[in-house]
């Protein structure tokens, strides 16, 4: 048996959670059992992730996105899934914005990792810091070759809007929610942009500006880091580990 604390003090430490200043109040969520035999991963907390998460018998449920923000427009909703996951006894951990910008364990860099880019540099300010990273293909690649990658590795169905570049030598990630970024890659001179989700106007600004996208899915690109983690924590402890797939389209 491996004590909680001893799972989130290596936790805060590696992703050095205190250091990135977030709207997610990192860390240990929800308090349940103290000792732990099996750890679940998963991108959101959420209802139907708790019962997936039970039926695996999971102790400590480490999550992307998690149920305590310090501006909470969910504050109801967020109440009732604090209630769901005290009723199954287990702990829960959330790692936010920490968890897309690190560059050993982190959605962005794992995801340059499956394309295989070098150069690699971080990219995407937020605030005082930069949550994602950018880099170079070795040769240009198509625009359909990055999908293909993508749609093996996420399991996603990543959507092209082929508005610039058809031949990609350089590019942006950053994982989830983040057109705001499309501005800097366009000055920055990058071929493409791999977001996770994107809003209308995000839409129209790559449009205008001439900037070709890769929209892979929020929930699919953000279930990179939590794999990662989950890796990290089996051999650090030698515990049992699951990730929690919840099928989300978008």
């Amino acid at each position: 048996m491996v004590k909680v604390k001893e799972v989130v003090g290596f936790l805060n430490r590696e992703l050095d959670t205190s250091k990135l200043k977030d709207y997610s109040k990192n860390g240990l969520q929800v308090k349940g059992r103290k000792e732990i035999k099996n750890v679940g991963f998963a991108v959101d907390a959420n209802l139907p992730t708790f019962k997936k998460a039970s039926r695996e018998k999971v102790d400590l449920l480490v999550v992307h996105h998690g149920i305590k923000w310090k501006l909470d427009k969910e504050r109801k909703v967020n109440k009732l899934r604090a209630e769901a996951v005290k009723k199954t006894g287990m702990s829960l951990y959330a790692v936010h914005l920490p968890l897309d910008a690190h560059y050993k364990y982190g959605n962005n860099i794992g995801l340059c990792e499956l394309l295989r880019l070098g150069k690699r540099r971080k990219f995407g300010r937020y605030g005082s810091s930069k949550v994602g990273y950018k880099g170079e293909f070795a040769n240009v690649k198509s625009l359909s070759w990055i999908k293909r990658v993508l749609d093996k590795e996420l399991g996603a169905d990543c959507k092209i809007y082929n508005f610039g570049k058809k031949k990609i030598k350089t590019i942006g990630v950053v994982s989830g929610g983040a057109g705001e970024f499309i501005g800097e890659a366009v000055k920055e001179g990058l071929d493409c942009f791999i977001v996770g989700e994107i809003k209308l106007g995000d839409y129209n600004r790559a449009r205008d500006l001439g900037l070709s996208l890769i929209v892979g899915g929020h929930y699919a690109t953000e279930t990179v880091g939590v794999k990662i983690l989950q890796k990290l924590v089996k051999e650090k402890f030698g515990v049992k580990t699951k990730f929690i797939k919840v099928d989300t389209p978008i």
